[in-house]
């Protein structure tokens, strides 16, 4: 039986090359197409906020090499971010039970009326935790810490799946439903790819990144309980 043909959307930072190892050790034949780029804009959060909130592990990393220092309640959006932060020597306060914007909100509601609170994160940043934040009575300021582009040459695996070669998809962000479709748009397969998802086993990292997918006209057959890469691929081969 041959290996099931999956592909990863990380970005080529080094994340890329451990999804393949991931997926390779599952018995997967890794399709390693990145459709997410960094670009540092080289802001720094303010220390001067009673909370801040980190939204990825490519926040913590930049924070870090940044020498940024934070006395108050430091936030994550779920266990891989807090683990970034804490690999860094920072405390992480608050990580809230649901990983996701709307969950963090809810963490954080009653706690943040009157308060200072510093969102650092990338300029693709939903507006839930903003307008969440200020509902909740808290002044809210915003540092884009990083852009996220979509790379030349990307999409192999939209024309991969629009030849019906394609055996699973994970995708790992909003952004990167984003980006696959269009790349299979540039390359002018965009009716085939979706075709291709369709009949092949689509996973989504958490909810947010599964309700685009949907929302885009994609299905998805798998979000794993728990919102990191790992489980995402070892619940798709399952």
């Amino acid at each position: 039986m041959s290996r099931p043909r999956v592909a990863a959307f990380r970005p080529d930072d080094g994340r890329l090359a451990d999804a393949a190892e991931t997926l390779e050790a599952l018995g997967a034949d890794p399709v390693p197409d990145p459709m997410l780029a960094v670009e540092p804009t080289g802001a720094e959060p303010r220390t001067d906020a009673d909370f801040a909130v980190l939204t990825s592990t490519t926040g913590a990393g930049l924070v870090a090499d940044a020498g940024w220092t934070f006395d108050g309640d430091l936030c994550a959006i779920g266990e891989t971010t807090a683990g970034a932060l804490e690999d860094e020597g920072y405390t992480v306060e608050t990580v809230p039970e649901e990983f996701s914007s709307a969950g963090l909100v809810a963490a954080l509601n009653g706690r943040v009326d009157g308060k200072r609170v510093e969102v650092a994160r990338s300029d693709h940043g939903s507006a839930v935790l903003l307008d969440g934040l200020e509902s909740a009575g808290a002044y809210v300021h915003e540092t884009v810490l990083y852009r996220l582009v979509r790379p030349e040459g990307s999409g192999e695996s939209a024309a991969l799946a629009a030849d019906g070669e394609l055996d699973a998809a994970l995708f790992t962000s909003p952004l990167t439903v984003e980006h696959f479709l269009d790349a299979a748009d540039e390359r002018g397969v965009l009716d085939g790819a979706l075709a291709g998802l369709d009949a092949a086993t689509v996973g989504a990292i958490g909810e947010p990144t599964a309700e685009t997918a949907r929302e885009h006209g994609i299905s998805v057959d798998v979000v794993p309980e728990r919102a990191d890469f790992d489980a995402l691929a070892a619940a798709v081969l399952d």
